[in-house]
């Protein structure tokens, strides 16, 4: 939900460009949008090349989402995405075919066709950042369930006295183990009258808070980032246990901003597994 992340690929898997910028996601769908098209834009005169002369755009977004109408249904970190077309709008813009299907399914399936453990029968796929997603594969082959919207795991109920979740529940895993929550819990212990060095990292403003300044702030030294770090790799472990016991995959794959935390996170992740 932060970021639009393009890149320009063979249909071997070969990347020849990329292209990256911020979401404005707090200016709504059509600003969005606009500037996903933008970067494309970008990232095809990054090689001189014209829409016509690719196979297709595949777009991997955040949310529920119905591939076959080209629709996000919803997405809980992105204000009004409701039943926005935005496979049509860039199928438009460009005059090519467009795939549109969820960001950590896409991802699930990009690893088991281009991965170093490609072609293995039965994984999970993890996207820890805004949010947490999943992609499931499944006897060597994606997993989407009834409606197209299987792995939306980041909303299995993890503590039911948690916080509440932008999709509505209550003590969804993206709550307590994602970016969103290691930020939350750092302003919220700072509110409080937490020691730590935190908010020097972001000059006093706490509206600058975020996984990758706590991340820092743990890799300094600071005592409360590494104990908030800790804090989130124990989630992290509980909702996977559910996902071993439930799948009993050969392999899970964690990916995302958060995962780049390190040791730190995984290790207390795998502890409690």
């Amino acid at each position: 939900g932060t970021k639009i992340a393009t890149a320009l690929a063979t249909a071997q898997g070969e990347i020849l460009a990329r292209g990256r910028r911020s979401t404005p996601a707090q200016a709504g769908p059509d600003a969005v949008i606009k500037s996903i098209c933008a970067t494309i834009d970008k990232t095809l005169s990054a090689k001189r090349v014209e829409p016509s002369q690719l196979l297709g755009i595949g777009i991997a977004a955040a949310g529920i989402i119905d591939g076959d109408k080209g629709k996000v249904i919803s997405s809980p970190n992105l204000p009004g995405w409701h039943e926005v077309p935005l496979g049509d709008a860039v199928e438009q813009r460009f005059g090519i075919p467009v795939y549109l299907g969820n960001d950590a399914t896409l991802a699930a399936l990009g690893e088991w066709c281009f991965g170093l453990k490609k072609g293995i029968a039965n994984l999970i796929y993890i996207t820890v950042s805004t949010g947490i997603g999943g992609g499931i594969i499944a006897d060597g082959k994606l997993y989407t369930g009834a409606c197209g919207v299987a792995g939306e795991i980041g909303h299995m109920t993890i503590d039911v006295n948690g916080p509440k979740c932008n999709c509505g529940n209550i003590g969804c895993w993206e709550t307590l183990a994602s970016g969103t929550a290691l930020a939350r819990e750092a302003v919220k212990q700072i509110r409080e009258g937490a020691k730590t060095s935190i908010i020097e990292l972001v000059n006093g403003d706490i509206s600058k808070i975020d996984a990758k300044v706590v991340d820092l702030a743990a890799k300094q030294g600071d005592e409360l980032a590494k104990e908030l770090i800790s804090r989130l790799g124990y989630y992290l472990g509980v909702g996977l246990v559910n996902l071993v016991n439930i799948f009993n995959p050969e392999l899970i794959l964690i990916g995302g901003g958060v995962a780049k935390t390190g040791d730190l996170l995984l290790q207390r992740a795998i502890k409690v597994v």
